[in-house]
């Protein structure tokens, strides 16, 4: 089943997402297709400022595809100087792709 990954930064900034993205894509910088994703499985990612930091919601086909990436992106959020955000995980109802 889909679910969604909310990640919410407080203080979080355009660069560390940048950071993080660029070793997520080996290199490569941020993300432009859903094949770019580090993990399969990826349905949709959006990510953006807000009024107190950075903002990343992301549909994927299942949680074990998202706790593979989360694998994946710990070490390098970490790295960034953001070691201990948790995103919040919620069941998707509809998930709209094209």
């Amino acid at each position: 089943m889909a679910i969604i990954a909310v990640f919410d930064v407080p203080g979080g900034t355009q660069a560390q997402y940048e950071q993080v993205c660029d070793k997520l894509s080996g290199g490569n910088g941020v993300l432009t297709s859903l094949s770019d994703a580090p993990e399969p499985g990826l349905l949709s990612h959006i990510a953006g400022p807000t009024p107190t930091g950075w903002l990343v919601v992301e549909a994927w086909e299942s949680e074990q595809a998202f706790q593979r990436f989360g694998q994946k992106l710990a070490p390098f959020l970490e790295e960034a100087g953001m070691p201990d955000l948790e995103p919040k995980v919620y069941q998707a109802f509809n998930v709209v792709t094209d």
